[in-house]
């Protein structure tokens, strides 16, 4: 499946596909999220969890460049 194709996808098929097909890697805190990153074929993809209100409020790839991929180091091969 491609970027573009799971973009496309509606939040409960990401979340089924993920489900499926992904292999989890860590959870993290981030702000006010609990932060789920999978690996789906070659992409890795965070699930944006909000406890308090008890919701997925996103789920999107993640840029090997991104800031926020120093919290997975430790967790990941690139």
């Amino acid at each position: 499946m491609s970027r573009e194709e799971f973009s496309q996808l509606p939040l409960h098929q990401k979340i089924k596909t993920l489900y499926l097909e992904g292999t989890f890697v860590v959870g993290i805190r981030y702000y006010r999220h609990k932060v789920n990153l999978y690996l789906l074929e070659n992409e890795y993809i965070e699930v944006f969890y909000n406890h308090k209100k008890d919701r997925i409020d996103k789920i999107d790839f993640l840029e090997r460049d991104h800031s926020r991929m120093k919290f997975y180091l430790d967790q990941i091969k690139l």
